[in-house]
């Protein structure tokens, strides 16, 4: 097939182009060009906001699919599907925060979606891809973490890790939460083409197992090579600080976990990562490797909570 990736050098894309490559696909990238496409694979370069410019940059352009990695809003995705019409199957990237918060977990597909999250623009598109009767699936992941993770969420534990510093858990550190590797969203995503099954249906995707916060921390110590008992960890109530536009922690303090059978039934696919090893991966080959280790971290936010512990 030639494929069309929306971004492809940033963090999800890249593990994808690579599963696609190997599986003998033609590849081609769809970005600002900030960073090289890999050796052999084509790159259009272009403002995807730019709904003239993505028209004319993509003009008498023709593929089998297209990964839409990077679209957060519809007015990203629209201008695209336009553009598409013989396309046999467009892959939607949206999320799990689509879902609305509930008493009942795991949060399964087809459960209710929240109209004010900072995600609607995700699952107002993928309401516009079914009316649109566009062939299309749609990817909805939880948290992504893995090597070349943009987003602090494993480094920000490994952070505080390295450094022996306690680590500031909001509320009783029993929220339960789920990290999926991205190497296995890719392979998930990848899993889709072909598969007639997958048309017109939304798959979350992530780890096979959730974790509470404080497991979460324990099990980073472990992928940093210290002990998880002496690993210190600070409780404190969010609603007792201002902390303005400063990030206290990485995650949502709730319940936020999906279950992920149906991906595993219908696309053959299951996680090949658990946990500490996916965290392992991350530690070794990012973290340390880009020498985060050695950097100076701003702990302002954290000594505000632990003065106050």
């Amino acid at each position: 097939m030639r494929i069309l990736v929306m971004g492809g050098t940033r963090f999800i894309g890249v593990y994808l182009t690579r599963i696609l490559l190997e599986q003998g696909h033609e590849v081609v990238l769809f970005n600002r060009g900030n960073k090289p496409a890999p050796a052999g694979v084509e790159q259009i370069q272009g403002d995807r906001t730019d709904a003239a410019q993505l028209r004319d940059k993509l003009a008498g352009e023709s593929f089998d699919a297209i990964f839409d990695n990077n679209g957060r809003e519809l007015s990203d995705t629209a201008p695209l599907v336009e553009l598409g019409d013989k396309v046999r199957h467009f892959v939607y990237v949206s999320s799990a925060g689509v879902y609305r918060k509930s008493d009942q977990m795991p949060h399964v597909e087809g459960d209710p979606v929240d109209p004010k999250s900072r995600h609607k623009g995700k699952f107002e598109t993928e309401d516009y891809l079914d009316s649109q009767g566009v062939p299309f699936t749609s990817i909805r992941p939880v948290y992504i973490y893995g090597p070349q993770n943009y987003n602090d969420l494993e480094a920000w534990f490994f952070d505080r890790i390295v450094r022996d510093r306690p680590v500031p858990i909001p509320g009783s550190g029993v929220h339960l939460t789920q990290f999926g590797h991205v190497q296995d969203l890719a392979a998930a995503m990848a899993a889709v083409l072909g598969n007639q099954q997958a048309i017109g249906q939304i798959y979350n995707i992530s780890g096979d197992r959730a974790v509470s916060f404080d497991g979460l921390a324990k099990a980073c110590a472990i992928a940093v090579g210290k002990s998880a008992d002496d690993l210190k960890i600070v409780h404190y109530d969010p609603t007792a600080f201002d902390f303005g536009k400063r990030k206290a922690f990485p995650m949502r303090a709730q319940h936020f976990f999906t279950d992920i059978h149906k991906a595993k039934q219908e696309l053959n696919w299951k996680p090949q990562f658990d946990l500490v090893s996916g965290l392992k991966d991350s530690f070794q080959n990012d973290y340390l490797a880009s020498g985060r280790d050695r950097a100076e971290i701003d702990f302002s936010v954290d000594d505000e909570i632990l003065a106050a512990s």
